[in-house]
């Protein structure tokens, strides 16, 4: 990694622009950004480890605590967030202030899309995953059921700010998480990003220095894609590497496995899918397994119903008709959407992937 300074990114957007800023106090930034008519969604987590948050708030900002779960980021998950703004009296003028992982940032990002048409809001991400990966893009996203991201749009935060002392409470799991999302990235990027990626991934879980400049990385690769396709059209669709299998070992497991471990497998599936296609050098395939074994160490997934995981990846939201849309590999830097048939060479593909490749 190049010894550069960190610095903030400002991201273009249709809806608006944006800025990322780095900072070291989340509480002294918050005690000066925060104004009284706002309304603060405060991940029930992030309290215990760091009271100096909730002690800068002031009593007349309204306070709501969110259940960081896969449940609540649910239309009927936000309903009653939704009934304490308005019973409190939000309005459209007033900001939403969203403090948490990705969870809590879809759940604020979707409800200020849709109060009142959109209302601003601000973002403090706390995860090594929202703050590498989600917290730019503009995607808001809620479940449906027991399916994943099923409902949503595009509408980007006004602010955000990373403080990466929020990584310091953060489990073994968490990191693996957010290091399996932030890996596509690099894949996608090329092969010297990958290696670099690959070489330093032992040293970020140690050496905050390193995962800082990682994570400037990620979101540098990111905002190349965003601003040229902010709404998933077209370029930034290959962003859906791993993703698309990701999801539906989340889905099958009930959320058991976490997104960047499920996304870590999902890359892995999709590369074996290429070599079996003939698309991919198996000996890429083995140098990119290497780091994902590291990322996915401690979860297993062999035993997931191979009839459950087609019907989930079938619901896939970028499919269309029966086929599927799949993001495939050609080799570092050359990941690319692909049709690909829902029939049974597929299936023994995806059962000889869980039976023996795990």
């Amino acid at each position: 990694m190049e010894d550069s300074p960190l610095h903030n990114l400002k991201i273009k957007s249709i809806i608006h622009d944006y800025e990322v800023n780095f900072i070291e106090n989340a509480a002294e930034t918050l005690k000066t950004e925060i104004l009284g008519d706002d309304a603060i969604l405060l991940d029930k987590n992030i309290e215990p480890n760091y009271p100096d948050i909730k002690n800068v708030i002031p009593d007349s900002v309204q306070l709501i605590r969110v259940d960081a779960h896969e449940k609540q980021k649910s239309y009927e998950g936000i309903i009653p967030i939704i009934n304490r703004l308005i019973k409190g009296g939000f309005r459209k003028n007033h900001r939403l202030i969203g403090i948490g992982g990705g969870i809590t940032q879809d759940i604020t990002a979707f409800i200020a899309s849709i109060m009142y048409r959109g209302v601003d809001w601000i973002f403090f991400p706390t995860t090594l995953l929202a703050q590498g990966d989600s917290c730019i893009g503009s995607k808001t996203s809620i479940n449906f059921g027991d399916f994943k991201n099923q409902v949503g749009g595009f509408y980007p935060p006004n602010k955000i700010y990373l403080d990466l002392e929020f990584l310091n409470t953060l489990t073994p799991q968490d990191q693996q998480s957010g290091l399996g999302e932030m890996c596509h990235y690099f894949i996608v990027s090329g092969e010297d990003d990958f290696l670099d990626y690959k070489g330093n991934y032992k040293n970020a879980l140690s050496d905050k220095k390193v995962m800082a400049k990682m994570i400037l990385k990620s979101l540098e690769i990111k905002k190349g894609y965003i601003e040229i396709d902010e709404f998933d059209q077209n370029e930034r669709q290959i962003f859906n590497y791993g993703h698309s299998f990701g999801h539906a070992i989340e889905s099958v497991t009930n959320y058991n496995v976490p997104h960047g471990i499920a996304v870590s497998f999902g890359m892995d599936m999709a590369n074996f899918i290429s070599v079996n296609m003939g698309l991919l050098d198996p000996f890429v395939r083995a140098n990119i397994r290497e780091l994902l074994e590291e990322i996915w160490q401690g979860f297993d997934i062999k035993n997931i119903d191979v009839d459950k995981f087609i019907d989930a990846l079938s619901k896939d939201k970028k499919n269309i008709g029966r086929e599927l849309r799949l993001i495939l590999c050609k080799g570092y830097g050359n990941v690319f959407k692909a049709p690909v048939k829902n029939d049974l060479k597929l299936k023994k593909w995806i059962t000889d992937y869980f039976r023996n490749e795990l």
